[in-house]
């Protein structure tokens, strides 16, 4: 399957790289992405990673606004100037750069989680509190769903 499921948290070696988890990198390899490309997330201190079909999505969507409304010219700042390519070396690894590390907070690991067609890199201790919000999110809106559901409401 060629999606980024899972996730893992690997260490940065004393050259400031980090081991892409096997998982992923198998789906690299089986995309055929040559690069990575980065974007810093939105809304969350999170790199967004995935090929350039990541990139190309944005592109995409940026192509669909009038070229002369400040929208297009904001979402082409954020996915050109808050994005870029990284290189994964041979042996898996990709470089945490301060371009990565000022957003994400990064230290000395990396937590990885898969996004399905693209992949997140977080602090883990972020990611562990995010995790914790997304679950907190749901059980709320289950909890609302079943409710309505007994009571025979709908929203």
């Amino acid at each position: 399957m060629d999606r980024f499921l899972s996730s893992a948290v690997n260490k940065i070696d004393a050259k400031g790289r980090v081991s892409v988890p096997a998982h992923f990198r198998s789906v690299v390899q089986r995309t055929g992405f040559g690069d990575l490309y980065a974007l810093r997330a939105l809304d969350v201190p999170a790199m967004d990673v995935g090929g350039v079909d990541l990139l190309e999505r944005y592109e995409q969507r940026i192509a669909q606004e009038d070229p002369f409304l400040q929208t297009a010219d904001d979402m082409s700042f954020f996915v050109h100037g808050d994005g870029g390519f990284v290189k994964m070396d041979q042996d898996g690894r990709i470089t945490v750069s301060d371009f990565i590390r000022e957003h994400t907070g990064i230290a000395d690991e990396v937590a990885f989680v898969g996004r399905g067609f693209f992949f997140q890199i977080w602090e883990p201790k972020r990611l562990r509190e995010y995790g914790e919000q997304v679950r907190e999110r749901l059980r709320k809106i289950r909890q609302q769903a079943v409710g309505s559901a007994a009571t025979g409401v709908s929203e």
